[in-house]
């Protein structure tokens, strides 16, 4: 059996920094953020989650046909998130709306997308190479894999430019390591070296079965044995998020092949808005993790450094706008137009499509408007 170490944790649950020989290199990469990187940090995270509420409050009221809460695991998104650059490409699953909101796209992209108003998303050049989300389980990861082999046939990394060469990062669950997809794409980064860091947000739960049901080992031995390195870290750590991210990117964009993140974190609220955790876990299951918050740490963090009242007012402004403003624009969304389903099957126009949409648009004329 593999040896066990400790995951990497680089703030504790009060928020202050461990600072000792297991964390040097780590610190060392964080030491390279401002202040204003760290206050942007912690703002993003306070909004997506009220985001996250809000959006979850409009589903129980019927506008939203479905919500994937993230609750509890803003710390593990928001670090990796910060940790790529322009040039680098991001698959998530469904989950990433934290990610999501780092990188550019308007949260009501989303409430689009989860009220069935759009069959695509979201055009990821407009983004920050944000891709689709993926409601597969696993699928996105052979996404994920596939594009990395192109950047690297396409001599996109590996070049020594960091202003150009590129990675990719794939977002996934711990559900999502028992399917052959993510086993799959693991060979194939592998064999071909590509520059993937696989990031998995190990949350405890593939919906009510626990991660101790579906591993009986450390779920970032699985790479190891694939031949791709793989670290353990505190997921509700944003710091701890960041540097291991940062790192395994780095070493992607120059050519040294694959990594593998796994980020303890931990499924606060119910798998979707269709799911009632309560059947198969108690308050005393998520209560030590309710006191491993990772925007209280952050907080608790900032506050040492010397941020003030003046600041954490403000984010809370801030929050609050962007809840009410996706509450308004949601209320404010019409219905799509039926033609839309055709729209967007094909890149070009095709003969079959304009058949079908123009067979649909003469029968709705057919009843000529009446009730």
């Amino acid at each position: 059996m593999p040896t066990t170490q400790a995951p990497l944790q680089l703030l504790t649950p009060e928020g202050r920094l461990i600072e000792d020989d297991s964390t040097a290199e780590a610190l060392a990469v964080v030491a390279e953020l401002s202040d204003d990187d760290l206050q942007r940090m912690h703002r993003e995270m306070v909004v997506a989650r009220r985001f996250d509420l809000e959006a979850i409050n409009l589903q129980r009221q019927g506008q939203l046909a479905l919500w994937v809460p993230s609750l509890g695991q803003e710390g593990a998104q928001i670090g990796s998130a910060f940790a790529t650059r322009g040039q680098d490409h991001v698959f998530p699953s469904y989950r990433e709306a934290v990610v999501a909101y780092h990188h550019g796209l308007d949260p009501m992209r989303l409430i689009e997308y989860w009220r069935g108003m759009t069959l695509g998303g979201w055009d990821p050049r407009e983004v920050g190479n944000f891709h689709l989300y993926t409601l597969v389980i696993g699928a996105q990861t052979l996404h994920a894999a596939g594009f990395a082999m192109g950047q690297l046939f396409d001599g996109l990394t590996g070049t020594g430019d960091p202003g150009t060469d590129a990675a990719t990062i794939v977002y996934f669950g711990d559900g999502s390591t028992s399917e052959g997809d993510t086993n799959e794409a693991m060979i194939w980064a592998a064999s071909f070296q590509a520059p993937l860091v696989m990031f998995l947000q190990n949350n405890h739960w593939a919906i009510s079965v626990p991660v101790t049901t579906q591993s009986r080992t450390p779920l970032f031995h699985r790479p190891e044995g694939f031949g791709i390195p793989a670290v353990q870290i505190d997921g509700n750590d944003a710091l701890a998020s960041y540097a291991a991210t940062r790192l395994a990117l780095d070493a992607a964009r120059a050519g040294r092949g694959p990594r593998f993140i796994e980020a303890l974190t931990y499924r606060m609220g119910a798998h979707t808005s269709s799911d009632d955790p309560t059947k198969y876990r108690t308050d005393d299951d998520t209560a030590p993790w309710a006191a491993r918050d990772p925007l209280t740490r952050f907080e608790a963090f900032l506050r040492a450094r010397g941020a003030g009242e003046e600041f954490f007012a403000d984010v809370e402004r801030e929050a609050l706008d962007v809840a009410a403003g996706i509450r308004r624009g949601t209320f404010e969304l019409g219905e799509p137009p039926q033609s839309r389903m055709f729209d967007h099957v094909y890149s070009e126009p095709h003969p079959l499509i304009a058949t079908q949409k123009q067979w649909l648009a003469d029968y709705e004329a057919s009843f000529g408007g009446a009730a």
